[in-house]
């Protein structure tokens, strides 16, 4: 009998194995997820380049080779470098341009291979690219905010070195990275990530109020973003 119990759990092991692989394949569809390795299938990048023409191809690669090229840099780097480079690649524009209706948050793709977006497209862009390149969740957050130059609601991505530090904020209509109390043009009303959903208090952490999925629109991107590989 001891032969056979090898054979049956060799076989178990193969399909275990065959079953991860096909997973696998599922969650990368449209990219590899990892760092340094990062890579953008040619299919996502050839359908870019029909739908919206060669820029978006360009702008896709672009992305690929930054989070490769900045994947083992010092955190201030990838801030640096990840805010410059939404901020100029991608022009403002807002949902109901776009996509006709009068709120949508765009997946990373989207957003570039468009060209344009909106301001909660900036932020989750930023969010999604400092993760890939390895910068922890903790650390990172998107926050709804009131611009009050401008009295509109509006979005920015923070970063938190530590805890208990003041954060640091990466906007799309301020090009330089301040930290939250040289932002007193921005009122903090809550923040999220992938982990939570926190109540502004002051500047800093904010009080915990549950789990991101209770936003229908994170729930939307992040299905989005699972079916399409990021």
């Amino acid at each position: 009998m001891a032969p056979l119990e090898s054979s049956e759990n060799s076989n178990i092991i193969k399909i275990i194995i065959l079953l991860a692989l096909v997973l696998l394949s599922l969650i990368v569809t449209g990219s590899v997820f990892t760092g340094e390795k990062f890579r953008i299938d040619s299919k996502v990048l050839q359908k870019a380049q029909e739908k919206y023409g060669p820029e978006a191809r360009s702008r896709l690669v672009a992305w690929e080779e930054l989070l490769q090229r900045y994947n083992g840099a010092s955190d201030r780097e990838k801030l640096e470098k990840i805010n410059s480079f939404f901020n100029k690649k991608v022009v403002f524009s807002n949902d109901i341009d776009l996509y006709g209706v009068q709120d949508y948050w765009a997946t990373p793709f989207e957003f570039l291979a468009r060209g344009a977006g909106d301001c909660e497209d900036y932020a989750i862009a930023k969010y999604f690219s400092l993760k890939i390149i390895g910068m922890g969740e903790e650390k990172l957050r998107i926050a709804y905010v009131k611009a009050l130059q401008y009295n509109i609601f509006h979005m920015v991505m923070v970063y938190y070195s530590n805890p208990t530090a003041e954060p640091l904020i990466l906007d799309n209509l301020v090009d330089s990275i301040k930290p939250a109390s040289e932002r007193q043009d921005l009122l903090p009303i809550f923040t999220f990530n992938g982990a939570g959903l926190w109540l502004a208090h002051d500047r800093g952490q904010g009080k915990l109020a549950g789990k991101s999925s209770r936003l229908t629109a994170w729930s939307d991107l992040m299905q989005r973003m699972a079916e399409t590989g990021i």
